[in-house]
């Protein structure tokens, strides 16, 4: 009788709650072995690019869900080629660091085009896409996240689609409660970002202080948490 090892993982890794989720959902699976995470971090920020999670904040919480982190840095101006570049250097040093590690998951969960970019930049360096929240109702995914003790806070609020008072908010059954009838209950097409502090992927909660909220780009309403 023979026994077939699971096939290593590497966990793209934003600091906020699909990620999070992601790694629980990974980690019930017997045919799978998420081994890192993996953070692209602007450079001149100290961030992480898009949802602007603190770097701080990232490895507090790879630490608590006890994985290492790989961390890829770009520009601030930074376009796809550049990106790609980067993405592929930082797996090719995870596939030098884990023998047989060829599969890179991300919390997608609808947006197909994105989807079949990510599968084409893999496919091109050898790698393999999963995605294992994908086509999950959103509205069911998010209270499932919560009843199973996950908490996030709002750290990124597009206000094009969202009112200012959402900035820094928990991402609780109020909140579910409150957001417009056009707006996704899991913030998938942008509409907000979030950062984790507690969950079953933690071994313990993160004592996160909220920071200033700051205006970016006439647009973005920035919320900073920082290590307690």
């Amino acid at each position: 009788m023979t026994t077939t090892s699971p096939t290593r993982v590497l966990l793209a890794w934003s600091g906020g709650k699909d990620a999070a989720w992601t790694l629980h959902v990974l980690r019930q699976r017997a045919d799978v072995e998420v081994v890192g995470l993996l953070s692209t971090i602007t450079r001149e920020y100290g961030r992480a690019s898009m949802q602007g999670v603190r770097v701080e904040v990232l490895r507090a919480q790879a630490a608590a869900a006890g994985l290492p982190l790989l961390e890829a840095e770009i520009p601030a101006q930074c376009d796809d080629e550049r990106y790609a570049e980067a993405m592929a250097d930082a797996l090719a040093t995870a596939a030098a660091r884990w023998s047989g590690l060829r599969t890179a998951a991300f919390g997608d969960l609808f947006l197909e085009d994105i989807r079949r970019w990510r599968e084409q930049r893999l496919q091109a360096v050898g790698w393999e896409l999963l995605t294992p929240l994908f086509g999950e109702d959103t509205a069911s995914l998010a209270r499932r996240m919560q009843a199973a003790g996950l908490r996030a806070q709002l750290c990124c609020v597009d206000t094009g689609r969202l009112d200012l008072s959402f900035a820094g908010r928990a991402f609780d059954a109020a909140l579910l409660q409150d957001l417009p009838a056009d707006v996704d209950p899991c913030g998938e097409n942008g509409e907000f970002h979030t950062c984790v502090c507690a969950g079953p992927m933690f071994a313990a909660p993160l004592s996160l202080q909220r920071g200033q909220t700051v205006l970016r780009n006439s647009r973005f309403l920035y919320t900073d948490f920082l290590p307690g």
